[in-house]
């Protein structure tokens, strides 16, 4: 066959491709288009799926900035994606993880813009206890690696709390027995943070009573308590969830005032709990740590004071009885004073002969010294003395060139001095303003505060006044100046 033919003939076959695609005889099915095969297919899934349970596995979990809640539920053998629009997920009853199995209710649905299905998820619940666990296990150690149960963050708790703030539910038995038992230990002032201890609101509601406590001020119209109780009675981890939750825990970690944890019963352990400053098995047991018994405190208090009376008369009785017993032993003035006496006595000897001794020791060096002055001596040493004397040379020359060089060394300054005289501008005008003291003026103000001044001018002195008129007066000629001394020094006469 030739191979144009072939093709001739599979062009004209309506079951096979060809290049431009043809409708073949009593055919009237139009071709759809993506968009709807992909609304037919939304369709048939929804109508047929419109309700279902699917239990998995939590993977890929991310929430949206718009608040929308993505996810995906696997088993063993498939994955499904998952979304939760905003309404539901701000409903969940818990944090969603990877990895915690669910039960997810919702419809299936299709995402055309990636030929997709998907649940579009209305509820969400944990996969039974186990998997509850498994979530409190899973949150316990990524809480416990940021430190939050550590024990060093642990504080002591106030002896005596002059103020108990109580997180609870104000209508259930958990409050009465708190009140109760604080009337029978030690009555102390109580205030109660009314709460939802389950349910959904409750975990948040927990965390802003106990931040609210922590940001009351010392001082303010309501007192800041000393030490905070978060108490629920007992029930299923169901019911005690609120207080596992994230929010409920780092409120009570982070508080600034001490806290104790007084959920469930003795068995029931939460994660509020671990962060607590303490745990308390019941809330009657919390009240009990939070005061002691004010019956054994008074006792206690008498025992301290008699105890302390028999202390404070005990050291007077037993220094009584010492000081008696060391008056017996203490010996006689006059045998504490005959030693000392004694050895005074001997000083004195000693002290006399010592001084004869030393006088006598210095006459005789006197006597020596006195041997070596004689007149013979001291006259040879003038002699010698004159001898140096002359060998000297000191020449008036000498001194006449030193006196020069210094007089040469002055002459700069004596040429720069008279420049420097006050009175010197006197000469071409100028007057000096003076107080009645003698002291030079330089503003006005200086002036007006003087009552009257001197005003010295080249010939002499002008008193003045500083009123309206001027007074005047016999003018007083200038000191005259004194004569200017001759820059040649004096000659000096031969010493020899």
């Amino acid at each position: 066959m030739p191979s144009d033919q072939f093709y001739d003939d599979d062009y004209n076959d309506g079951r096979s491709g060809g290049l431009v695609a043809k409708e073949s005889a009593g055919d009237n099915a139009a071709p759809l288009s993506i968009s709807e095969i992909s609304n037919l297919l939304k369709r048939t899934v929804e109508d047929r799926f419109g309700f279902v349970r699917l239990r998995g596995e939590l993977s890929g979990v991310k929430r949206a900035a718009s608040g929308h809640f993505y996810c995906a539920l696997k088993d063993d053998k498939a994955v499904i994606d998952g979304v939760m629009w905003k309404g539901g997920a701000q409903r969940l009853a818990f944090r969603p993880e990877d990895g915690v199995e669910v039960i997810a209710t919702g419809k299936l649905t299709t995402y055309p813009g990636r030929s997709k299905y998907q649940i579009v998820i209305e509820t969400m619940e944990i996969a039974g206890e186990g998997a509850l666990l498994a979530l409190l296990e899973k949150l316990r150690a990524r809480l416990a690696a940021e430190g939050l149960f550590a024990p060093e963050r642990k504080r002591g708790l106030p002896y005596l709390p002059q103020v108990i703030g109580v997180v609870t539910s104000p209508t259930g038995a958990v409050i009465r027995d708190i009140l109760h038992r604080l009337a029978d230990r030690f009555p102390s002032r109580v205030l109660v943070w009314p709460v939802l201890v389950q349910g959904e609101g409750a975990a948040a509601q927990v965390a802003n009573a106990v931040r609210g406590f922590s940001a009351i001020q010392p001082g303010g119209p309501v007192p800041r308590p000393d030490l905070v109780i978060v108490a629920r009675g007992g029930g299923s981890i169901e019911d005690l969830w609120s207080f596992n939750e994230e929010i409920v825990v780092r409120a009570v970690a982070d508080s600034t005032i001490p806290v104790i944890s007084a959920v469930g019963h003795e068995t029931d352990t939460t994660l509020c709990d671990h962060a607590a400053d303490r745990r308390a098995p019941t809330p009657t047991a919390a009240a009990e740590m939070a005061v002691p018994v004010r019956a054994e405190l008074v006792n206690q208090i008498d025992e301290m004071g008699l105890r302390m009376r028999r202390c404070a008369l005990r050291p007077v009785t037993l220094g009584r009885e010492r000081l008696d017993a060391r008056v017996q032993r203490l010996p006689k003035p006059e045998a504490i004073l005959a030693a000392k006496a004694q050895k005074l006595d001997e000083l004195s000897e000693r002290l006399r002969r010592g001084l004869q001794d030393r006088a006598t020791a210095k006459g005789r060096s006197l006597q020596q010294v006195a041997g070596r002055l004689s007149l013979p001596l001291l006259r040879h040493r003038v002699q010698v003395c004159d001898e140096r004397l002359a060998r000297i040379g000191l020449t008036p020359r000498l001194l006449e060139r030193r006196w020069m060089l210094a007089r040469d060394a002055l002459a700069p300054v004596n040429r720069v001095l008279p420049q420097l005289d006050p009175r010197l501008p006197l000469q071409r005008g100028y007057a000096l303003v003076k107080s009645s003291s003698g002291a030079a003026l330089t503003t006005r103000e200086a002036a007006l505060r003087e009552g009257s001044l001197v005003i010295e001018f080249r010939d002499g002195e002008l008193p003045v006044t500083t009123g309206e008129g001027t007074e005047a007066a016999t003018p007083r000629p200038a000191p005259a100046k004194p004569a200017r001394q001759s820059s040649s020094p004096p000659r000096q006469g031969d010493l020899f």
